[in-house]
């Protein structure tokens, strides 16, 4: 093969390439139009879960209920936003600040502890992606991220965020959290609830099994503090 063919070949290689590239873009729009109107059944980060349960006990399932946004009380989404997202009104999707002090953060540490993701960013994350951390997975988050904050409003956004999210071993959404911890609706969270429960949100996994954790109360404590502050759509 000379040169010529091989150039060629990479051409349509990289012409093909970009052809799927934008495909799957495409399918990722697609779906985060249509979640505009209509509520996700089920996400990337729900079947994964859905996976791990059924491979301990073939006859578990996740625990999950929508209710819409003037159905879940003030004080979670406050305490949610306070502890994610402080930001959150104000960026376009990435809080390129929060990225900042959390990279100068985990060099201190000299691990990653931190990420500095938004409530937007950690919602594409869960709707489509997986835990695992690559450079790959978090370019396409980026994007995914873009498009939601694009073609979504920030009440939307909450609205899904909250209704979506892991909250434990098996539990999802603010609906099931308030009735698996505390045998409440989530319209009638206190604010020390809502602040526990967003206290858990970076390990809900872990927290549901040790709910008297030290960390656990320290940082309900703190949200509690920035409750009043916090700014909600």
């Amino acid at each position: 093969m000379n040169r010529s063919d091989l150039g060629r070949w990479l051409g349509r290689i990289l012409l093909l390439s970009l052809i799927v590239l934008a495909a799957i873009q495409t399918w990722y729009l697609c779906w985060v139009v249509y979640w505009k109107w209509h509520n996700p059944a089920q996400t990337a980060f729900m079947r994964h879960a859905q996976e791990r349960l059924v491979a301990r006990n073939p006859s578990a399932h996740l625990t999950q209920q929508w209710v819409a946004y003037g159905r879940i009380s003030g004080n979670l989404k406050r305490a949610v936003v306070a502890a994610e997202d402080a930001r959150f009104l104000e960026h376009e999707g990435v809080d390129w600040e929060a990225m900042q002090k959390a990279y100068e953060q985990n060099l201190r540490r000299g691990r990653a502890a931190h990420g500095g993701s938004t409530i937007s960013q950690q919602l594409a994350k869960n709707l489509f992606l997986s835990a695992h951390r690559t450079y790959w997975r978090k370019a396409q988050e980026l994007l995914i991220t873009w498009m939601v904050e694009a073609v979504w409003n920030k009440r939307r956004i909450l609205e899904v965020y909250l209704n979506v999210v892991e909250w434990g071993d098996g539990v999802f959404g603010a609906q099931a959290a308030a009735r698996h911890y505390f045998g409440v609706d989530a319209a009638a969270l206190s604010p020390e609830q809502a602040a526990q429960m967003a206290a858990m949100l970076p390990a809900p996994r872990i927290f549901d099994h040790h709910r008297e954790a030290p960390f656990l109360h320290q940082r309900s404590d703190s949200i509690l503090r920035e409750l009043p502050a916090a700014q909600i759509p």
